[in-house]
């Protein structure tokens, strides 16, 4: 293994001048610190990353905690913060909660052990106000930004989040230009901020048309392409006269989607539909998928920002990134009426 001191004899130095060399120190001339870090890396010099941490109590890690490394959402995350992590000379460790409190602390106590510089985490929300390791995480002054609302259980952190209520707002809006009145929405997990931002910016958008929300046209959905599935076919064994089907996010939409084609229906000349999120495949599902393109990438850009700050010693405010509208071929002029009708036969095993 290559150490300081053989780069130092091959480059006529002391120890302590190539120390510094290697940390960009102010007071090496910046020919001398080239002609060091030519040699480190003409030997394949790795620094040893724990001795460093030994000397500055740092360990130069991230922890970074998301509900699932499949999701299309936070793969474009963790992508952010690993290129903006490598940029400050910082490595990260991800895991994941599959939305389970019990696995977050677990995961949270891993990352502690290993005495990470800082936390990112998206919260696995719960109904409850019970946030055991997020009130340690405070006492113990852990640097934390979460990427997503702020909930009564983890309460005190700064956080970096996208505007669902504008975003969903944007898109009934859309759907009312296009002539719908009435506009079905599939959504999501109970207890999730996201999901009840995106129903209020629904409802919001339906209130100052002067149009009430009908809780008939309201369906418990979730996140998954199963759960769009299921939910439309329940929306149609209950002859909902809805002409649009505005949903939680792009995965319940492709599954309301494929649904609705496979009962014989045409989207959008039957029946307009609506995701969020704008994920990879929305663009180039079979009928490419109106959404709402949410700030992925930015997202956790502007998390790696916050904890700059903080690690600082300053505290950043409350990150609000915008969602924006994208029209495609999922959404049309409103139909004379509904074209959902009971007669349509539902085959519950449908495979999607």
């Amino acid at each position: 293994m290559v150490r300081l001191k053989d780069i130092a004899q091959q480059a006529g130095v002391s120890l302590m001048t190539v120390s510094k060399a290697l940390r960009d120190a102010k007071d090496v001339s910046a020919a001398t610190k080239a002609r060091i870090r030519a040699i480190a890396q003409q030997l394949a010099y790795v620094p040893d990353t724990r001795a460093q941490g030994l000397r500055t109590r740092t360990t130069r890690l991230f922890g970074v905690l998301v509900s699932g490394l499949s999701s299309p959402i936070f793969s474009r995350v963790v992508m952010a913060l690993e290129e903006r992590a490598q940029e400050m000379g910082y490595e990260i460790l991800v895991s994941q909660t599959l939305d389970m409190p019990d696995r977050e602390e677990a995961c949270l106590r891993r990352f502690l052990a290993r005495r990470v510089d800082g936390l990112f985490i998206v919260p696995a929300y719960r109904l409850t106000r019970d946030g055991r390791v997020y009130q340690e995480l405070l006492a113990r002054q852990v640097p934390t930004v979460l990427m997503g609302h702020i909930t009564p259980f983890c309460t005190g952190f700064v956080n970096v989040e996208s505007d669902d209520l504008l975003g969903s707002y944007f898109a009934t809006r859309h759907l009312m230009k296009l002539g719908h009145k009435r506009i079905a929405f599939l959504s999501g997990p109970p207890g999730t901020p996201w999901s009840a931002e995106r129903l209020e910016g629904y409802r919001r958008a339906l209130r100052e048309d002067g149009i009430e929300m009908d809780d008939k046209l309201i369906f418990q959905a979730g996140r998954s392409i199963e759960d769009g599935a299921k939910a439309t076919l329940q929306l149609i064994n209950e002859a909902s006269d809805a002409t649009a089907i505005q949903t939680v996010n792009d995965t319940v939409a492709i599954g309301c989607t494929e649904t609705l084609l496979q009962q014989g229906l045409r989207v959008p000349h039957d029946v307009s539909v609506v995701g969020f999120g704008n994920i990879q495949l929305a663009q180039h599902f079979r009928v490419p998928l109106t959404t709402c393109r949410q700030p992925k990438y930015r997202l956790g850009a502007a998390a790696m920002e916050s904890m700059q700050q903080l690690l600082k010693g300053t505290r950043p405010e409350t990150k609000r990134l915008t969602a924006e509208l994208i029209a495609r071929e999922s959404s049309g002029i409103a139909p004379a009426s509904s074209m959902i009708k009971p007669s349509i036969k539902t085959n519950t095993n449908a495979k999607l």
